[in-house]
C-alpha cells in the first residue's frame, strides 16, 4: 500500500473540501491515487446527501441574482434544515450559483415530478409524428421517443441540467456534493425568472414602407 502523506491528504482536501480523516481514508481505500480518492469522495457524498434527502428542510434563503444590466432577473427559494446553515457564506454561495444557474439555463421546472403530464403528452405527439415522417419502423418508434423525452425532461428540468459552473455534474449532484460537506438537506423549493421584455409582442417596423411615409411627407 502507497504510503499516504500529510501533502496527499492537503492536496486532496483542496480539491474537494472534505474532512481531513475523510481525505486521509480515501486515499488508503485507493491506494494514494488522488483522482480515484475525488470520485470516492464524491461517491461517498452522494450516498450520504441520499440518507439526508428524507429529512425536512424548512428554513433557508430567498436569493436575487440580476443580469445584464437588469435584462433578466431571478429570485430562487433553497431550503436546508437550520437558521445557522442559512447564514454561512457556504449555503448563500450554493443560492447564489443556483440562480446564476438558472438565469444562464433557463429551466422551467424544479424537477420531473413537476411537469404536467399533458405537456409530456404533447411532446410525444410531436416526437412520434415526426419519427413516422422520417419512416422509422412501427417497433422502434416508443424507443425513439422515449429517448427524446427523456432528454427534453433533462434540458428543462433545473436538478437535471448540467451544473453551469462544472458541467461534469448535474445541478442536483452538485446540491448533494454540498448537502455531504454541509451535513444537512438541501432543496430548491420555487423558482421565478424574469426576462425584460419577455412575452411582448413588439412592433415590427418595415423599413421600405417608412422610408416611403418619409418621401411622401416631404
Amino acid at each position: 500500500m502507497a504510503q499516504i502523506t500529510a501533502a496527499m491528504v492537503k492536496e486532496l482536501r483542496e480539491k474537494t473540501g472534505a474532512g481531513m480523516m475523510d481525505c486521509k481514508k480515501a486515499l488508503q481505500e485507493t491506494n494514494g491515487d488522488i483522482e480515484k480518492a475525488v470520485e470516492f469522495l464524491r461517491k461517498k457524498g452522494l450516498a450520504d446527501a441520499a440518507k439526508k434527502s428524507s429529512r425536512i428542510a424548512a428554513e433557508g434563503l430567498v436569493v436575487s441574482y440580476i443580469h445584464g444590466g437588469g435584462k433578466i432577473g431571478v429570485l430562487v427559494e433553497v431550503n436546508c434544515e437550520t437558521d445557522f446553515v442559512a447564514r454561512t457564506d457556504e449555503f448563500k454561495e450554493l443560492c447564489h450559483d443556483i440562480a446564476m444557474h438558472i438565469c444562464a439555463s433557463n429551466p422551467l421546472y424544479v424537477s420531473k415530478d413537476e411537469v404536467p403530464q399533458e405537456v409530456i403528452e404533447k411532446e410525444k405527439e410531436i416526437y412520434t409524428a415526426k419519427a413516422k415522417e422520417q419512416g422509422k419502423p412501427d417497433h422502434i418508434i416508443e424507443k425513439i421517443v422515449e429517448g427524446q423525452i427523456k432528454k427534453y425532461l433533462e434540458s428543462i428540468c433545473l436538478l437535471d441540467q448540467p451544473f453551469v459552473k462544472n458541467p461534469d455534474v448535474t445541478v442536483s449532484q452538485h446540491i448533494a456534493e454540498k448537502i455531504a460537506k454541509i451535513g444537512e438537506n438541501i432543496k430548491v423549493r420555487r423558482f421565478v425568472r424574469y426576462q425584460l421584455g419577455e412575452g411582448i409582442e413588439k412592433k415590427q417596423e418595415n423599413f421600405v414602407e417608412e422610408v416611403m411615409k418619409q418621401v411622401k411627407g416631404a
